[in-house]
């Protein structure tokens, strides 16, 4: 049985659902949501907070990506695929956002007492109790021929379904986690393959870019024989974060962090045009 991380059972949780806003909903907003929230969390003016977030057609790169020898070629094949392109501030490389990928933010506060491994590893109970009824077998190590390969990549029969990455601002940390719920696996993979294809071509590089298989990436409903919707697990977070706490708030962002929100989206703003300069 998974046991679950103390991290987990904070006295109140904050829910911050922005699973259904839509294609006009930039995944730039949503990185700078995440630092604000973390900024309030880490200063104890908000409980510790979940934030479900859904980016249509949108790739998210890894700094080390915009730093590819052809970027520009690449960035133009993922665009003429009907995709927007960004750039985010936490660790990591390129994955894909559609809506059939659910993203959820946990955050935390003490980040300066608490191990960066305490973060990942309650990521990884919360999504092992949130799935504990229809499968016992999700591991997590990582999948080195997947897209965005990392220590904490979380799979079942050794094909992976989630990512989990983490940034930390202030106090505060933001553990996040890109959720395959249904679709293709195999598909966005196979995006991403020839991304790095045309991106890296024969060159040599110092940085060591993923050699991505796609067939060892699937969906949950692939590997669950499901038919989950993102709808359906958001309603199964939302039931979890009650069972663990029993007490969960919903305000939206109010006061200091609504002035952080838009500091850090501009923050976000120029960074994007710095790491993407030229390459329209």
């Amino acid at each position: 049985m998974n046991e679950l991380h103390p991290l987990l059972k904070p006295e109140t949780y904050r829910f911050i659902d922005q699973s259904n806003l839509g294609p006009g909903f930039s995944a730039l907003q949503s990185f700078a949501m995440d630092d604000a929230l973390s900024i309030s969390v880490g200063e104890r003016m908000s409980p510790a907070t979940a934030r479900l977030w859904v980016h249509h057609d949108t790739i998210v790169l890894g700094i080390p990506d915009a730093r590819l020898p052809y970027i520009k070629q690449a960035i133009q094949h993922l665009k003429s695929n009907g995709y927007n392109v960004i750039v985010r501030n936490s660790g990591g490389l390129a994955v894909v956002l559609d809506d059939g990928v659910l993203n959820l933010s946990l955050i935390f506060p003490d980040s300066k007492q608490v191990n960066i491994h305490d973060g990942y590893e309650a990521m990884v109970s919360f999504i092992r109790q949130l799935f504990s009824d229809l499968t016992n077998g999700i591991e997590a190590y990582e999948i080195t021929q997947s897209y965005c390969p990392g220590t904490y990549d979380l799979s079942i029969n050794g094909k992976k379904f989630a990512g989990i990455s983490q940034r930390r601002v202030k106090n505060g940390s933001a553990v996040q986690i890109y959720l395959d719920v249904s679709g293709s696996g195999a598909e966005r993979a196979a995006l991403l393959k020839r991304f790095y294809e045309l991106g890296k071509r024969d060159e040599e590089t110092r940085f060591s870019y993923p050699d991505i298989d796609p067939s060892v990436m699937a969906s949950l409903n692939e590997l669950l024989g499901t038919n989950l919707s993102v709808a359906d697990v958001r309603d199964r977070i939302l039931m979890k974060l009650h069972e663990l706490s029993g007490h969960l708030v919903t305000h939206a962002l109010e006061g200091d962090e609504i002035d952080w929100f838009h500091k850090r989206f501009e923050q976000m703003i120029k960074r994007n045009e710095k790491a993407l300069d030229n390459l329209e």
